[in-house]
């Protein structure tokens, strides 16, 4: 089995603060992992401090079987942060280049967009319902749509691992469901890696194969099923909580 990810006694600290401590777990090529955990748990450091984005990992990381200094194919990553307005407002980007930047992280030098490029951002807009837009700035559009957009930039490289932190905030209903129709098709059928980021622990057996509870520490993780009829977790979720997280609750 392909290793995608190989964590190994991962910490990380705000100052004197430790967010994470001691954290080990593997994702094996192919899982949907649902990441979850109270607010404050390290559920988005934890994402970073992989990704490399908060400064260099302090433990054992490996992507794709290379250790994380080595590992410089960050195109098979796909990655949609939790706080899409972060964007800069005065960027003046439309909708269509914002998803056409999903593509170059695959291009050499000179990065221009091919025929079969063009045909690309026209299937992730229309996949997430924003052709319409294509032609409008970023920031002119409402929170959920430019959500729309960044998923539709994180999809577009047609990513190996696909790490989505809250996608759906931001979404209405309908096109929440279509979303995570989506996602798990990409998992099922294109056996792309998702990590998924989310609070609702009492959907997310639903789409999810793997449970990766988080508070600063691994809780569990494996199998929905397993957690289900594991005793040490009824005894630190409580009967309720954890019936609850395997949707068996009244």
């Amino acid at each position: 089995m392909i290793k995608v990810l190989e964590i190994k006694n991962l910490s990380f600290a705000y100052g004197t603060s430790e967010i994470l401590s001691g954290v080990s777990f593997q994702v094996d090529k192919g899982n949907y992992i649902a990441l979850a955990g109270p607010n404050g748990a390290g559920k988005t450091t934890l994402i970073k401090t992989i990704l490399g984005l908060i400064g260099k990992p302090h433990g054992a990381v490996k992507i794709f079987g290379n250790d994380f200094e080595n590992f410089t194919d960050w195109k098979k990553i796909g990655y949609l942060p939790q706080r899409v307005n972060a964007f800069n407002p005065l960027f003046p980007a439309t909708v269509k280049e914002v998803v056409g930047l999903g593509l170059l992280s695959k291009k050499s030098y000179p990065k221009k967009f091919t025929k079969k490029d063009e045909e690309k951002i026209k299937e992730m807009l229309s996949l997430m319902a924003i052709s319409n837009l294509q032609d409008t700035p970023v920031a002119e559009l409402s929170g959920g749509q430019q959500q729309r957009v960044f998923l539709a930039r994180a999809l577009a490289s047609d990513p190996e691992l696909l790490i989505l932190d809250e996608p759906s905030t931001a979404l209405d209903p309908q096109t929440r469901q279509h979303f995570f129709e989506l996602v798990e098709k990409l998992n099922k059928e294109k056996g792309v890696t998702i990590i998924l980021i989310t609070h609702d622990t009492s959907q997310v057996g639903n789409y999810a194969n793997k449970l990766l509870y988080l508070d600063r520490k691994v809780i569990f993780y494996g199998p929905f099923g397993e957690f289900c009829q594991s005793q040490n977790m009824e005894k630190y979720f409580g009967h309720f909580s954890q019936h609850l997280i395997c949707h068996q609750h009244d």
